[in-house]
């Protein structure tokens, strides 16, 4: 089967199909050849239709196509009522079913148009964005990635190229505002943009920013949340950035500490304590009119509310009644100030994000119905809350905040690019499914090395039902096909995905922040198994890249191999410190070597990112801890031996496996029946890319029930473990719960998920939550039944170990 789906890709690759478009080398009956084609943009186009109609012409260089001044074949670019020669074929392209239609477009062939043009490939956009993404879904097709000038993703060149469109085609989005959070970017995008990019700004400018919003376009997103942190200055210093976001359609708003459309740790220039809206409103006022005034005639998302400078909690009010009703009283405010500087309040986009501290202040909050309610999840994947059915039927419907990297406690994760798009899948996907369809943003960071993520995340917002179909393997499989025009990058990142989901690299410390330092409990035979995962992806890295074309090595660098191979090194350096720990006072010469695996595998990470850093993108990535400040919030930086401490070290990864007999067992409770067997009925579905194995299960229904076995028992007491993902239930602060028949007893099963705790903590570093129940002294084989009490429950697996639960 697998040589078949590769048979079937190398097939495609002189022909790929993207959204109805089909583009091959060869010409067909009724394709229309590109190479020449005459690109035809309005006389009097808005400045982005202009840009995108320009942006095409320079995706057919990339290509090696031509494009003429005049000819037969045309691609006319346009936006309905706004194009004369499109707008002449209206009733013949049926443009009527663009109306009303937010962002979308229509891609058709026409034959004999007009006098001298043979055949026209006709892009209307129902608006201004709706004629960018079309015009952009064509690049994709014809093989430009939205990745070509963030990731030096260069285009195949494959020679001339002919389309053909069987029936036209339209699109649109399914979520209405698609954007990005750039955050945390003092580690990345900051250095890079001031030293780099764009020293003559000293800092994320305008030139910047332009590329950012190119990007945002080729994935078909809109919105962005722009830098925050003190160190990149506030985005609106700099008047011409607010103006390059209008020219390119995007819709600027601010984060959820950051109420209308103000940069706090910038801006505020007054005592930090003033920024208090019970005693020093009317400053706090005139400091958001402001920019009202000065920003009220661009497009833009209000945040409403009110937190505290850089994300801390708000100001003013004591009790929980108090800060309700002060917080009812300046979103009054804040509503009348829209009325005054930008508009009727009920017509203009607002949001409100009950973040962290005053999510639990909701109930008592008065929202105006036309507010978007903008859910955030737990900063680790996990949303915390959906909009129950009275939520879903406001007027301004509700959103969402993700974080795909943070800052913050438990740990941060700022480097790598590690949660799963099956994660994301599943958690927006129930969002989706909830209503929550008004504002998807993400968290990004400095947006590298985000490129796969990010794919994934504007897919999943055009058309959610499109990619949750597939499943992470196969959408990765298309991705791949996309950025290399070869699928076996797929399996490479899916495995990526999978291992670092069991622990991200920069969660390689088991104590909390504060706490004793605590080792991993991992056995040897567990540490070289997950090591050997690693080594086996690099292997298949190593087969790939020969098969890559030499303009793309660039991209398949950054994208493919630096995280999978960083992400190794750490593990390997985390390892091996582990063990010289454990064995120097018995051993000092055998932990001499572990020593020097540390330091081996530490110079080499060193190296790799400092070949990521080279050229163009010096000074983007930073590995974590970068450096040490907000230690609260930051794993500890690896202590590696003095130089004096080390020996001769292997090039290749950690073999822990020869020196397992030597070493001391760490204190750990070995499962007794590790292999224990799960039969899972049709009320339970595999999601695939999640969990500690190939996948977990996620009950579709209350009392999904699942059989498990074990082949035999020792006599005395046993401990039944269950792991479950992490996730929230449906209902705000309710716990995961199941039951367990055992001969014929039913025993209890609980998962509080509830306040961010140390419980909470250890959870979302290790993605499961484990719960434990003693089972009836009994020897011999097992079976047990597993019934979950709630749909989405997803189960990831079942220890039995020795002695009762404790």
């Amino acid at each position: 089967m697998r040589q078949l789906l590769t048979s079937l890709w190398l097939l495609a690759l002189s022909s790929v199909a993207h959204a109805g478009l089909d583009v091959s080398t060869r010409a067909t009956a009724g394709s229309l050849p590109l190479d020449g084609a005459v690109i035809v943009g309005s006389a009097n186009a808005d400045p982005l239709e202009a840009f995108v109609a320009q942006d095409l012409a320079d995706d057919f260089k990339r290509l090696g196509l031509r494009t003429g001044d005049e000819g037969p074949v045309q691609i006319w670019v346009g936006t309905a009522g706004r194009h004369a020669q499109i707008d002449a074929q209206a009733e013949k392209l049926e443009l009527a079913r663009l109306n009303g239609c937010w962002e979308c477009f229509r891609i058709a062939v026409l034959r004999d148009p007009a006098p001298g043009v043979r055949q026209a490939l006709v892009i209307a956009g129902a608006d201004r964005r709706g004629t960018a993404y079309g015009v952009y879904t064509l690049s994709q097709a014809l093989g430009v990635s939205p990745w070509v000038w963030w990731a030096d993703l260069a285009p195949r060149k494959r020679g001339p190229l002919h389309v053909s469109l069987n029936e036209p085609l339209q699109d649109g989005p399914a979520v209405k505002y698609r954007g990005i959070f750039i955050n945390d970017e003092g580690w990345g995008l900051q250095p890079w943009a001031a030293q780099t990019f764009e020293p003559e700004a000293g800092n994320i400018g305008p030139r910047t920013y332009e590329q950012v919003f190119r990007l945002l376009l080729r994935l078909k997103g809109n919105t962005l949340w722009p830098a925050m942190h003190q160190v990149s200055r506030a985005f609106n210093d700099n008047p011409r950035n607010a103006q390059l976001a209008q020219r390119y359609g995007i819709v600027m708003g601010s984060s959820h500490a950051e109420p209308m459309l103000r940069n706090n740790v910038s801006e505020w220039t007054a005592p930090h304590d003033q920024y208090n809206y019970a005693t020093h409103a009317s400053q706090v006022r005139d400091y958001w009119a402001e920019r009202l005034k000065t920003n009220g005639r661009y497009e833009n998302l209000y945040t409403l509310g009110m937190r505290g400078i850089h994300d801390s909690g708000m100001q003013g009010g004591g009790t929980v009644a108090e800060k309700q009703a002060l917080l009812n009283r300046l979103l009054a405010d804040q509503r009348e100030l829209i009325r005054q500087h930008v508009g009727d309040p009920a017509k203009t986009p607002q949001i409100f994000v009950p973040y962290k501290e005053v999510l639990p202040l909701l109930p008592g909050l008065v929202l105006p119905d036309d507010v978007t309610l903008v859910w955030p999840d737990d900063n680790f994947g996990y949303i915390r809350q959906f909009p129950d059915a009275a939520q879903a039927k406001r007027s301004g419907g509700s959103g969402i905040y993700y974080h795909l990297s943070y800052l913050g406690a438990p740990l941060s994760y700022l480097w790598l690019d590690t949660t799963p798009p099956a994660l994301v899948a599943e958690e927006m996907g129930r969002a989706f499914d909830a209503g929550a369809r008004q504002l998807w943003v993400a968290n990004t960071g400095d947006i590298k090395p985000h490129e796969v993520n990010l794919s994934h995340w504007f897919d999943l917002a055009w058309n959610p039902a499109a990619v949750r179909a597939q499943g992470q393997p196969a959408w990765l499989r298309g991705l791949a096909q996309r950025l290399f025009g070869n699928d076996e990058v797929a399996p490479i990142w899916d495995g990526y995905f999978r291992v670092n989901f069991e622990r991200r690299p920069e969660h390689l410390q088991y104590h909390l922040v504060g706490e004793r330092v605590k080792r991993s409990g991992l056995s040897v035979a567990a540490v070289q198994q997950r090591l050997s995962r690693f080594a086996e992806l690099l292997a298949r890295v190593d087969a790939v890249r020969p098969h890559i074309a030499a303009a793309q090595l660039p991209a398949f660098f950054q994208v493919v191999e630096y995280p999978l191979r960083a992400s190794a090194l750490a593990n390997e350096r985390f390892f091996a410190l582990e063990r010289y720990a454990a064995t120097l006072e018995r051993d000092p010469a055998g932990a001499r070597a572990f020593a020097s695996q540390a330091v081996r595998a530490d110079q080499r990470l060193k190296a790799l990112t400092a070949r990521y850093n080279q050229g163009r993108w010096a000074g983007i990535l930073a590995e974590e801890p970068a450096d040490g400040l907000w230690t609260s919030f930051r794993q500890q930086l690896p202590l590696l031996p003095a130089p004096g401490l080390g020996g001769s070290a292997p090039d290749a990864l950690l073999d822990l496996a020869r020196a397992a007999a030597d070493l001391a067992p760490l204190p750990l409770l070995e499962p007794i029946a590790p292999a224990l067997r799960v039969t899972a009925s049709d009320a339970w579905r595999r999601v695939l890319g999640l969990g500690h194995g190939e996948g977990v299960l996620a009950a579709r229904e209350p009392g999904a029930t699942l059989v498990i076995t074990a082949p035999g028992v020792a006599p005395g007491a046993t401990c039944l473990r269950v792991h479950v993902l992490p996730r929230y239930t449906a209902t705000p602060g309710e716990a995961w719960v199941a039951e367990v028949r055992v001969d014929g007893q039913t025993l209890p099963l609980r998962w509080p998920r509830g306040p961010q705790d140390a419980a909470w903590a250890q959870g979302v570093l290790a993605n499961r939550l484990p719960a434990s129940v003693t089972l009836p002294e009994r020897s011999g084989p097992l079976t047990l039944q597993l019934r979950a009490q709630q749909r989405d429950l997803m189960f990831d697996g079942a220890e039995l170990l020795p002695g009762a639960c404790r």
